[in-house]
């Protein structure tokens, strides 16, 4: 089963238990099948990590990309995914 680390809280998981984001036309978005070309950072699908993520700089550097990166739409994703 594939290991993936989590660019938060740096904790290791199987891939089926964290998220893939991606950066799409220049901004950050869910990969929820984790099938989108390019490459990838995962997080436990949890505001917790997402916010460690952002607070470390994480994000921009697993992505390979300069600038901050707004998480507005993944903080959106996890807050449907939280509440259904």
């Amino acid at each position: 089963m594939p290991v993936r680390s989590c660019v938060g809280c740096r904790g290791k998981g199987p891939r089926a238990q964290l998220l893939r984001l991606v950066l799409d036309d220049g901004g950050l978005a869910v990969d929820p099948r984790a099938v989108a070309p390019g490459r990838g950072a995962w997080i436990h699908p949890d505001l917790a990590c997402l916010e460690l993520a952002e607070r470390r700089g994480a994000l921009g550097r697993a992505l390979r990309t300069r600038g901050p990166l707004d998480a507005a739409p993944v903080r959106d994703w996890l807050s449907r995914k939280g509440s259904a």
